[in-house]
C-alpha cells in the first residue's frame, strides 16, 4: 500500500483562498467521475475493489454522493450556467428510478445502504427544485416518489444517525404530495434529541460515539432540513435551539483543527476526509454568532486543502479509500469506491452565492494557528491543547469509548485510546485492535493477553489555569474477540475475563502529560507477579529510530518526537513495539511503552510527550503525589519549562454529567 510519506507534498490547485477556487476543485472532482458513469448515468462505478454491498451499491453510492456536490454547486448559482450538469443528473435521475432499467438504483427495500443514499438525493432535490426537480417530466417525478416511498412504515432504519435518512427523504415526500408518516417524522426527531450532550454535542447514538459524526451528520442535518420545503411546521420550534447548539459546539470543534488543515484522527469513516469541514459550512449557513464568518471558511478552506495537498486524489482525480493517499485498512468492511464522496460535504459552502458574508469577510485565524489553545470538552471527555510551535492539537481521552459504562468489549483504536491527535494515528493493524499499546495503560497477562478498557467511568475533566485534567476509571478485562462481528469502527464483542480495576488521570500542559496510574486491585485469580502494568506512548509512522534509556523510552521520526520518561513508582522497563501497515500515515510503527510490576495502591507516575520536532525537554520533569487523608492526592508537578502546578485528585469525584 501506499502512505502519505512516499506520496509528493505537492499542490494539485492553488489553494482555497476565494469562492472561485472553491468552484475549480468541484468542477474538477465532477469531471473526474463522469468516464465511469453508466450510459444513462445513474451509476457511477469508480475503479477499484468491490465495495462490501457490490457493485450495484458502489454504482448508486457514486452517483448520490457526487450528486451532492453537484446540488451544491446548482444552488449555489441559482441554476445559472449551469443547464448541462443539471440534464446530466436529471438523466441520471430518470434512468435510475426505471425499474425496467439495466442501470436502476438499487430500492430501499432491497439494500439497507440505498437508504443512505436516497436521503442525498431526496436532500437535493429539495435544495435544487427550481431548477432541477421542477423540470423533471411528471412521469419521472411520479418514478422518485415510487422509489423514496418504501422509507414510510420501514422500522428497520438504526436509531443513530440513520434518522435522518428517513426524516429527509420523508420530508421531501411531505413536500411534493407524496406519502409520509408525520408519526414517524416526530419519532425521528424525538430520537435526534436523546443524543442530545453538554456543551452542543451530540452523541452518535446511545453509546459514548463521539467522533466527526458529531459535525458532519448530527449538525449538518437539522440545519439542511429545517429549509427543506417540507420541515417549515415542524423546524419553527427548533431552528433556535439547534443553531445555539451548532454555536456552542463549533467553538470545541474549531479547537480541534490543526494549523496544518488536518482533523483529528479519531473515530470510524475517516475516509470521507473533508467531510470534517461541513460544521463550518453549517455554522455559515446557520449564521453562528460565536465565530466569524471568516474563521468559518478558514477552518473548511484548511481542512480540505490539506488532503488536496497531500495526495487525497488520485493522478485521475479521483478520491480513494484512505486519509491522505489510498489505504483501504482505514475504511469499514462495507466501503466501495465512491464511499470517499461523502467528502462533498465539506463543500457546502458553494451552496452559498458569492455575495454571502462567509465569502466575502476577512481571514480568520484557528486556534491552533492562534497561540494556541487548552480547553476541556465535557461531553466526550477529552482535554484538547494546540501548541503554536508545532500546531498540532492534542486531546487525552476520559470518555469516549463508542460503548456505555460497564460494558466489556475490546477497545476500538478509533475510540477507546487516552489520546489522538493532528499529528498521529492509532495503531489500526490487527494488533491494535487485538493488543493495545499506543496511548494506553494496560495490564499485561503472563501469556501476553493485553487488558481493554471500554466501559470506563469518567472521573473529571476540566481546565485549572495553564493545564488541564482528566481522569477515568475502568475494569480492566481481556477478551477473545468474536472476529466475524460486523465492522462499524466500535470495538469488538467477545469473550471478556476480568483483569483488574485500573485508575488513570491525565495532567496536560502544552506538549507534555504527566500521566498517574494506579492497580486499584486484581480480579479473582490474577496474581500480580507475572503481571505487569503497561504504559504506552504516541505512536509514530514512517521512518523512525527508537532509543530506550534506564528510564525512558523515545521514537522520533522526521516531524514528530514521542517521549515517555518514568517519574515516579517502581523501577520501569522501557521498550517500544513496532509494527507493519498500520498505520494511513507511513509504511511502518514505532510506540514507545513502559512497563512497570503490579503493585496494588501504588501510584506510577510517566511524563507522556508529543513534540512537532525531535527534541529533549530542556530540564526534567519531576512530580510528587501527596496524599492528603482519605481519598485526596495532591499532585505538584515541575514541568520541563519550568513552570510549577499543584493539582487535587480524588476517588471521589465524577465528571459533570455530559446530559444537559
Amino acid at each position: 500500500m501506499r502512505h502519505d510519506i512516499d506520496r509528493p507534498r505537492v499542490p494539485t490547485q492553488r489553494p482555497l483562498r476565494e469562492r472561485d477556487d472553491w468552484v475549480a476543485l468541484a468542477d474538477r472532482m465532477l469531471t473526474a467521475v463522469r468516464p465511469y458513469a453508466s450510459p444513462g448515468h445513474a451509476r457511477i462505478t469508480l475503479p477499484g475493489p468491490e465495495g462490501g454491498y457490490g457493485r450495484a451499491v458502489d454504482g448508486l453510492e457514486g452517483f448520490a454522493r457526487t450528486f451532492l456536490l453537484a446540488g451544491f454547486r446548482i444552488a449555489g448559482e441559482r441554476g445559472a450556467g449551469l443547464d448541462e450538469l443539471i440534464d446530466w443528473y436529471a438523466r441520471g435521475i430518470a434512468t435510475g428510478t426505471d425499474p425496467t432499467s439495466p442501470e436502476r438504483w438499487v430500492r430501499l427495500s432491497e439494500h439497507g445502504q440505498a437508504k443512505v443514499e436516497a436521503a442525498s438525493i431526496a436532500l437535493i432535490l429539495d435544495l435544487t427544485r427550481p431548477w432541477l426537480w421542477d423540470r423533471l417530466a411528471p412521469a419521472v417525478q411520479e418514478r422518485v416518489v415510487e422509489y423514496l416511498a418504501p422509507a414510510v412504515g420501514d422500522d428497520t432504519y438504526p436509531r443513530i444517525n440513520w434518522v435522518w435518512f428517513r426524516l429527509v427523504v420523508q420530508t421531501f415526500l411531505r413536500s411534493v404530495g407524496g406519502p409520509h408518516s408525520l408519526a414517524e417524522m416526530q419519532a425521528d426527531l424525538d430520537t435526534h434529541d436523546s443524543f442530545v450532550r453538554a456543551d452542543g454535542w451530540l452523541s452518535d447514538g446511545a453509546t459514548r460515539a463521539y467522533d466527526h459524526y458529531v459535525g458532519w451528520a448530527l449538525h449538518l442535518y437539522p440545519a439542511l432540513w429545517a429549509r427543506m420545503a417540507g420541515a417549515g411546521d415542524l423546524a419553527a420550534g427548533r431552528r433556535d435551539r439547534d443553531a445555539a447548539m451548532l454555536d456552542r459546539f463549533l467553538t470545541d470543534a474549531v479547537a480541534l483543527v490543526g494549523a496544518d488543515g488536518s482533523p483529528l484522527i479519531q473515530g470510524r469513516s475517516l475516509i470521507y476526509r473533508f467531510a470534517a469541514a461541513a460544521p463550518f459550512w453549517v455554522g455559515a449557513l446557520a449564521g453562528v454568532p460565536s465565530l466569524s464568518p471568516g474563521q468559518l471558511r478558514r477552518a473548511a478552506a484548511r481542512i480540505v486543502d490539506h488532503f488536496v495537498d497531500r495526495g487525497a486524489f488520485d493522478e485521475r482525480g479521483l478520491l480513494t479509500m484512505g486519509w491522505h493517499g489510498p489505504w483501504r485498512a482505514l475504511a469499514q468492511s462495507y466501503s466501495g469506491p465512491g464511499s470517499p464522496y461523502w467528502a462533498a460535504k465539506g463543500m457546502l459552502g458553494l451552496a452559498l452565492p458569492a455575495d454571502h458574508p462567509v465569502w466575502t469577510a476577512a481571514d480568520g485565524a484557528l486556534p491552533s494557528e492562534d497561540g494556541g489553545t487548552l480547553r476541556a470538552m465535557r461531553a466526550p471527555g477529552w482535554i484538547a491543547v494546540s501548541t503554536p510551535e508545532d500546531g498540532i492539537v492534542r486531546v487525552v481521552n476520559h470518555g469516549t469509548d463508542h460503548t456505555v459504562e460497564g460494558a466489556t468489549v475490546a477497545d476500538s483504536p478509533l475510540y477507546a485510546r487516552l489520546g489522538y491527535s493532528t499529528a498521529t494515528s492509532p495503531v489500526l493493524g490487527e494488533h491494535g485492535w487485538a493488543e493495545p499499546v499506543d496511548q494506553s495503560v494496560t495490564l499485561v497477562h503472563a501469556d501476553g493477553r493485553v487488558s481493554h478498557r471500554s466501559g470506563l467511568r469518567t472521573r473529571v475533566v476540566r481546565v485549572e489555569g495553564s493545564h488541564g485534567i482528566a481522569g477515568s476509571t475502568a475494569d480492566a478485562h481481556w477478551v477473545e474477540p468474536d472476529l466475524d462481528a460486523p465492522d462499524h469502527g466500535e470495538g469488538r464483542p467477545g469473550r471478556a475475563t476480568a483483569a483488574g480495576r485500573l485508575t488513570v488521570y491525565s495532567i496536560v500542559r502544552g506538549p507534555w502529560e504527566v500521566r498517574l496510574s494506579r492497580v486499584d486491585g486484581l480480579a479473582d485469580g490474577v496474581e500480580p507477579a507475572p503481571a505487569r502494568l503497561r504504559i504506552g506512548g504516541w505512536a509514530v509512522a514512517g521512518p523512525t529510530r527508537a532509543t530506550l534509556e534506564p528510564a525512558a523510552a523515545a521514537v522520533c521520526g522526521p516531524r514528530l518526537s514521542s517521549r515517555l520518561v518514568a517519574l515516579s513508582g517502581p523501577a520501569a522497563r522501557p521498550g517500544f513495539a513496532e509494527y507493519d501497515d498500520a498505520s494511513p500515515l507511513g509504511p511502518g510503527v514505532r510506540v514507545p511503552w513502559l512497563e512497570y510490576p503490579v503493585e496494588v495502591g501504588r501510584w506510577v507516575c510517566v511524563l507522556v510527550e508529543l513534540h512537532g520536532t525531535a527534541r529533549t525537554p530542556e530540564r526534567p520533569a519531576t512530580v510528587a503525589v501527596e496524599a492528603e487523608g482519605g481519598d485526596r492526592w495532591n499532585v505538584r508537578v515541575l514541568w520541563p519549562d519550568g513552570c510549577n502546578t499543584s493539582t487535587h485528585i480524588s476517588d471521589s469525584e465524577a465528571a459533570t454529567a455530559a446530559t444537559p
